[in-house]
């Protein structure tokens, strides 16, 4: 059944509304987002372009952008992901991530608390 877990809805949304915005950005037309809410976290998984192994690591490093060729103004600033990850770690849960190039990515969080 539903499970309640002790969150800031703003600071969530953020989270969940920065994976959504990458998922979609990087999701050719005719691909997929879903999103999957389960007991202690949820689920952002696309079917888009995918991310180089040698770019998993530094996914969540502040101004980091996986192809430097993109301008800041259409693709980021490189801080959306970090900023998630420090939303999600202060929540005392984690985040992560999968991927392969042409495979897409899930990213994940886990560990956030039930309400008492």
């Amino acid at each position: 059944g539903p499970l309640a877990v002790s969150a800031d809805p703003a600071r969530m949304r953020q989270v969940l509304g920065n994976l959504l915005s990458n998922a979609v950005r990087h999701t050719p037309a005719g691909g997929s987002v879903t999103v999957t809410v389960r007991g202690d976290g949820a689920e952002v998984r696309d079917t888009g372009e995918g991310i180089a192994v040698e770019d998993l690591p530094h996914l969540f490093d502040r101004f980091w952008r996986a192809d430097p060729a993109r301008a800041r103004h259409t693709g980021g600033t490189g801080l959306g992901l970090a900023i998630a990850k420090e939303l999600v770690e202060a929540h005392g849960a984690r985040i992560g991530v999968e991927s392969a190039p042409g495979e897409g990515a899930v990213f994940t969080i886990r560990g956030l608390q039930p309400s008492r």
